[in-house]
């Protein structure tokens, strides 16, 4: 799941893999604005067939939080 996502927040906000770490966010990364966030969380739910609660889409804000929700959607 690790590797998964951390290739897709590489390829949605045009980074490397090497960047994207548990304290990735739109304040490390430059290119991760609000449209890049919506394409993050749709990528994430194509990928791994989930979908985030609405409400919960906008407290996901750093690769951390992310993981976190992702995993706990997966051990369901």
């Amino acid at each position: 799941m690790d590797e998964k996502l951390k290739k897709i927040f590489s390829e949605i906000l045009e980074v490397s893999i090497s960047q994207i770490t548990e304290n990735a966010s739109p304040e490390t990364i430059e290119s991760w604005d609000s449209l890049k966030q919506m394409g993050l969380i749709v990528a994430i739910e194509e990928e791994f067939g989930i979908q985030f609660e609405d409400e919960a889409v906008f407290s996901l804000n750093d690769y951390a939080m992310i993981h976190s929700a992702l995993e706990k959607m997966l051990s369901n």
